[in-house]
């Protein structure tokens, strides 16, 4: 499972935050698809928020916060026996601070002095860096995420409420663009569904933009896969 993150997340290697009031768009994109609609610049710290991020992506559970150490309470403890693709987290500023910072443990230098990490905002790009080890506070080992479900309704453009919001989240897991999870169906929400329709619904299908009970099985079939 581990390594499966190592592949979501360095494909990203590069992306890199922009200074001043402009904001990069990649960046942007992760606090969308993850479910954080009020991370607004780049300049926030956003270590948690790719991890997110590549969690969401990968089918693993996630924090939902933007807090490094949010990580500290997920999955399991692997402290005595970390391996490439475990989440990685450090303190920053003092052992007791609030700050930190995470990214997936790839492995110790050969004097065991520095972790090198991949991660999101680490020299304000996405990179692999080496982290003092004395900065370490611990190991997690991400759990599956539950199998997606969704309930037997119909939703259309104009509908809203939570489960429209469901939908949303749903459609980002099938690497759809239906905008914030607002739990507003609105135009996005509708070429999203569109998008997925032409994509993976059967050739006899008409492309509606309606969220329907064929719909609705494709989509699980293709997020639970």
């Amino acid at each position: 499972m581990g390594h499966h993150l190592i592949t979501i997340a360095i494909q990203e290697l590069g992306v890199l935050e922009t200074p001043g009031p402009e904001h990069t768009a990649r960046i942007m994109e992760y606090a969308e698809e993850a479910g954080f609609p009020d991370y607004t610049q780049d300049e926030i710290a956003w270590c948690s928020l790719f991890m997110n991020w590549v969690a969401l992506k990968g089918k693993m559970k996630r924090t939902h916060k933007l807090t490094a150490r949010s990580w500290l309470n997920v999955g399991i403890n692997v402290d005595d026996h970390p391996e490439p693709g475990d989440i990685v987290i450090y303190w920053r500023g003092a052992p007791n601070d609030w700050r930190g910072h995470v990214g997936i443990f790839i492995g110790y230098s050969k004097d065991g002095s520095r972790i090198y990490t991949l991660g999101g905002n680490q020299n304000n790009r996405v990179s692999i860096s080496a982290y003092r080890a004395n900065r370490l506070l611990g190991f997690r080992r991400l759990e599956q995420a539950m199998l997606f479900n969704l309930e037997e309704v119909v939703l259309k453009r104009g509908d809203i409420g939570p489960l429209v919001a469901k939908l949303q989240d749903a459609l980002k897991l099938a690497d759809m663009k239906p905008g914030t999870s607002d739990g507003h169906f609105g135009p996005k929400t509708e070429g999203a569904v569109k998008d997925f329709q032409r994509t993976f619904a059967e050739a006899d299908e008409q492309v509606t933009g309606i969220f329907d009970a064929e719909t609705r099985e494709e989509l699980l079939a293709v997020i639970n896969a």
